[in-house]
């Protein structure tokens, strides 16, 4: 269980510290948009094989 809150601490930092990139760069939204779906797809795709 310790190590379920210490991904979510890191988890809640680097999606701050993305939040914080965006909001003082607004050059770099789009990119950051573009990657994070891709993230999110690819996790997306991913979750199912790793349950079987």
């Amino acid at each position: 269980m310790p190590w379920a809150l210490a991904d979510l601490l890191v988890g809640v930092m680097v999606f701050g510290s993305l939040v914080h990139l965006a909001h003082r760069h607004p050059s770099c939204r789009e990119p950051l948009l573009v990657g994070l779906a891709g993230e999110a797809v690819l996790a997306a795709l991913v979750t199912p094989i790793v349950i079987r």
